[in-house]
């Protein structure tokens, strides 16, 4: 099974607003870095440009958005709002009925990729 059917398979698997969540996210990722490439590591959706760049993952009760090189972005609007204290990660938790700014999710998106392509 290719990254992109084992990422259509957990999204389809995934109940509920976390599933759409999920790929309302990964429709998001695409749109403001067509480059990206989908990976499966670690039993998880992630997003690649010469290196990893986001993870998605569906928990109990909230879905989150992995930066790996989150400690790194500037994020003026603050929606890094999880995993603080990391070294280098930083990420998003989103629960159920949290509000989404889309055009600066997609602004994050691109600086990290951004990133990626400065290594």
């Amino acid at each position: 099974m290719t990254p992109t059917e084992q990422i259509d398979d957990h999204i389809a698997t995934t109940t509920g607003w976390r599933g759409e969540r999920l790929a309302r996210l990964r429709r998001l990722i695409h749109e403001a870095a067509p480059e990206i490439q989908e990976d499966w590591k670690w039993n998880t959706p992630v997003f690649a440009y010469r290196g990893n760049v986001c993870a998605l993952g569906a928990f109990q009760d909230h879905v989150k958005i992995n930066f790996f090189k989150g400690a790194a972005l500037q994020d003026p609007h603050g929606l890094l709002n999880a995993g603080l204290e990391a070294k280098a990660t930083r990420a998003i938790d989103l629960y159920e009925d949290d509000p989404l700014d889309e055009g600066r999710f997609m602004e994050l998106v691109k600086e990290a990729v951004a990133l990626s392509r400065k290594k």
